[in-house]
This record gives structure tokens, C-alpha cells and sequence, in this order.
């Protein structure tokens, strides 16, 4: 009969490897405006290609979705979203509104709580790019009716709460490597929140 010292020495059932391999399918929760501040922090540029590669990890897909407040008047930013929306993501774009100290912006959390409770149905493991506090409840319920989650984001911004209440953390700044923009020529589009002056303006090239 095993002890408890020799149950605990023996290699585990699963490795976690094979955890990550039985994702099922993935849906995928971008917080733009909370992901943008993030990279900021980095000092590096988002490739929005390889993002959604490394969130999906070899999964199936279900979808992911892009939240953002919008300027309808910002070729640039349109041409961004658009050039998102051709390329793997679904795109919840939602109009900023002035604040009294003159700032824009546009919170989504609403959106994105909604999202992850009516979609449950439809994926086993929520990828939630985003280090904000208000979604715990939800990310809590959508865990409640069955969904694995997965909450990745900066940990220097990212509330323990929200950790608390996920599967898995993971810390943007440990794969930013595997995520970053390289430099290359071409066209390119500017993504960032109209609060952020401009000379710390993150621009997003399209690939070739």
C-alpha cells in the first residue's frame, strides 16, 4: 500500500503539457485599450498575428473578439480594425465619449462580461487578454458553468482578484517575445486610445 510520501513522489497523471493540449475549443477575450497600456509598459508593439497564434496555442478556435472605443473620424484607426477584422478577429468597437477633463474613452467591460456568459455554450477555455478587476465576476460565473479560463495580461496591472478567480495566469511580459512586432517596411496602421499623447503612439504595421 502507498503511503502518502510515495503518492506524492510519483510523476503526475497529467502533464502540463498534456493540460494545455486539452483545451477543446478556444474563445478568445481582447481588452484593446487594457492590452495597448500593457505593451506600452513593455515597450514593444503588439503583432497581432502572432498574438492570435500564441493565444490559440494549436487549439480550435471558436473566435476572437477585439473590444475598442472608436473614433468613426480616425482613417488610421479604421484601417487598423478593418485589417483586424480580415484577419481572425471579430471586432466589438463601441464610440468613445468625452470626459469633463477632456479625455475619450469607452469602457467595455459590460461587453466583454456579456460575451463570455452567452458564448459558454460554445467553447471550453476562455482566453481573457485583459488585467482588469471588474470582469472577475464574470470570468467567476463563466468558470461556474463549466469554462476553463485563462487570463492573460501584464502582472504589474493585472488584479489579484482576477487571478484568483482564473485556471491559468499567464504574464504578458514572459511571452512578449513570442508576441512582439519586428521591424519591417511597409504600410502601416495606428492603434492606440485618443487619451495617449501622441509621441507615445504605438504604431501596428500590417504584415506582408
Amino acid at each position: 500500500m502507498l503511503n502518502n510520501h510515495d503518492m506524492l513522489s510519483e510523476d503526475p497523471i497529467f502533464t502540463p503539457e498534456q493540460v494545455l493540449e486539452n483545451r477543446g475549443r478556444v474563445a478568445i477575450f481582447i481588452d484593446g485599450s487594457n492590452l495597448f497600456y500593457a505593451a506600452l509598459q513593455l515597450g514593444i508593439e503588439i503583432d497581432y498575428t502572432k498574438l492570435l497564434c500564441r493565444l490559440t496555442g494549436g487549439s480550435r478556435l471558436f473566435r476572437a473578439f477585439f473590444y475598442t472605443g472608436v473614433d468613426r473620424t480616425n482613417e488610421k484607426q479604421q484601417g487598423f480594425l478593418l485589417w483586424m477584422r480580415r484577419n481572425g478577429y471579430r471586432v466589438i468597437a463601441k464610440d468613445l465619449v468625452q470626459l469633463p477633463d477632456g479625455s475619450k474613452k469607452a469602457n467595455l467591460d459590460v461587453e466583454i462580461a456579456v460575451d463570455m456568459i452567452a458564448l459558454v455554450d460554445f467553447y471550453d477555455t476562455a482566453i481573457l487578454v485583459s488585467g482588469d478587476g471588474d470582469l472577475a465576476y464574470a470570468v467567476d460565473a463563466a468558470s461556474y458553468r463549466g469554462a476553463r479560463i485563462e487570463v492573460v495580461s501584464l502582472r504589474s496591472m493585472t488584479s489579484d482578484s482576477l487571478i484568483n478567480v482564473s485556471d491559468r495566469y499567464i504574464d504578458l511580459e514572459q511571452i512578449k517575445g513570442e508576441v512582439k512586432k519586428l521591424p519591417r517596411p511597409g504600410s502601416s496602421y495606428t492603434y492606440r486610445p485618443l487619451s495617449v499623447p501622441e509621441e507615445e503612439e504605438i504604431k501596428t504595421q500590417q504584415p506582408s
